[in-house]
């Protein structure tokens, strides 16, 4: 039986509705025996998508969760989720190694006029003779001469999967690095080689380093984070890449930043209206994830997430719940989500007490304003008890996970 959002209803399946083209990789994580996958489900108990805007799409009563092939979720209503206490699962770390890749990429090719010179080859007639040809190149190479990247300096500000992964890959050729990262966790800090300098501020990364490269997650502190003011402390011709998200970067001062040579360059994988065709702008078409290894890392861990949740009700890589892991089940584990305010886990286990349901093991967590608790318990609750749970208030849901 599935219990969800205050409601019940029999079914011998996990019914998630999907969006977007999800790697076949990750589907077929899905044991058929128990879940039912496709993109015009109705009702459903989760969802699973990549980049598709859920903000357009209206998401029923019965949705207890949703899972991002990706570590952003803009296109994912967040708030309205926390407050219909609908779990948001993302994949931080799966698509590292391919946006690393990128970001070297625009290193070399913002360090090095590599598009340039490519473009002008391109441009050469294809019936020049041979010794015309050499010649043409040998005189006009000049026109594309760059620097090379060792003993240069990395700033990587964002120290976390990707940025981490970015400041050992300039180490390892040759970089000196310093990053900036306010928010590091002691477990995101581990990643980090030892090599790194860390500076206080962002003002005081921009002003040492010749290339930054932005890594951090797109919430309301960073919006705009490298803002005209930031701009002004950067070390006159740096190179800023930004393969994180557009908004973290004001676009309107970076132009201006172009403009008047406080930076060299702009390289980043998201375009904008403003700065496409500036001759010192390189865009790439949002190709941080695109690569089939990516894709699949990528729905393989939010297909796991998913499934272990719907099947145990433990929370990784949420960005609105907190982490909870329980293990696996005993025989019947309810799932009880409510407002994080003081006395509800009592007035939670005083109602098992009093209908005399044993509690064998309970985990309790909060974030923020919303509160979880797993609670395996020895025996099936009966409807008096489930309705009881749901109408104390600041209940939110109650599921009941069991075979």
């Amino acid at each position: 039986m599935l219990a969800f959002c205050g409601l019940e209803r029999i079914s011998s399946k996990y019914q998630i509705k999907t969006f977007n083209s999800i790697s076949e990789k990750g589907l077929k994580r899905f044991p058929s025996d128990k879940y039912v996958l496709s993109d015009d489900l109705s009702p459903s108990d989760a969802i699973l998508l990549r980049s598709h805007a859920l903000q357009s799409v209206e998401m029923e009563a019965g949705i207890i969760a949703v899972a991002r092939a990706g570590a952003g979720v803009n296109n994912v209503p967040v708030e309205e989720c926390s407050e219909r206490g609908i779990v948001v699962f993302n994949t931080p770390g799966a698509n590292a190694n391919s946006v690393k890749e990128l970001v070297l990429t625009a290193l070399l090719i913002s360090a090095r006029d590599i598009v340039g010179g490519i473009s002008y080859v391109r441009s050469l007639t294809p019936n020049l003779g041979a010794d015309e040809l050499n010649q043409l190149v040998e005189k006009e190479k000049k026109l594309f001469k760059g620097h090379e990247l060792k003993d240069k300096k990395l700033g990587v500000v964002g120290l976390g999967a990707i940025g981490s992964m970015v400041a050992r890959a300039g180490l390892d050729m040759g970089m000196q690095v310093v990053g900036f990262d306010p928010a590091l966790s002691v477990e995101a800090a581990w990643r980090v080689p030892s090599e790194v300098r860390r500076k206080n501020t962002l003002g005081e990364l921009f002003g040492e380093s010749d290339f930054v490269s932005l890594h951090v997650p797109l919430i309301e502190e960073t919006r705009g984070l490298v803002d005209k003011e930031v701009l002004l402390a950067a070390k006159r011709g740096a190179v800023v890449l930004n393969f994180a998200r557009d908004p973290i970067v004001d676009s309107e001062a970076i132009l201006e930043a172009l403009d008047n040579g406080a930076i060299g360059r702009y390289v980043s994988d998201f375009p904008v209206r403003e700065l496409v065709g500036h001759d010192r702008v390189i865009f790439t078409p949002h190709l941080g994830a695109s690569t089939s290894e990516a894709e699949e890392n990528c729905a393989i861990m939010a297909a796991d997430q998913l499934i272990d949740f719907l099947e145990t009700g433990n929370i990784t890589n949420s960005v609105n719940f907190p982490k909870v892991s329980m293990g696996t089940r005993r025989d019947v584990r309810l799932a009880v989500v409510n407002k994080n305010v003081p006395g509800m886990l009592g007035q939670i286990t005083s109602l098992l007490a009093a209908k005399n349901v044993n509690v064998a093991d309970l985990i309790n967590k909060s974030r923020e304003e919303l509160a979880y608790n797993l609670i395996d318990i020895e025996q099936h609750p009966d409807d008096e008890l489930l309705s009881g749970l749901r109408s104390l208030d600041n209940v939110m849901s109650v599921r009941v996970i069991s075979d």
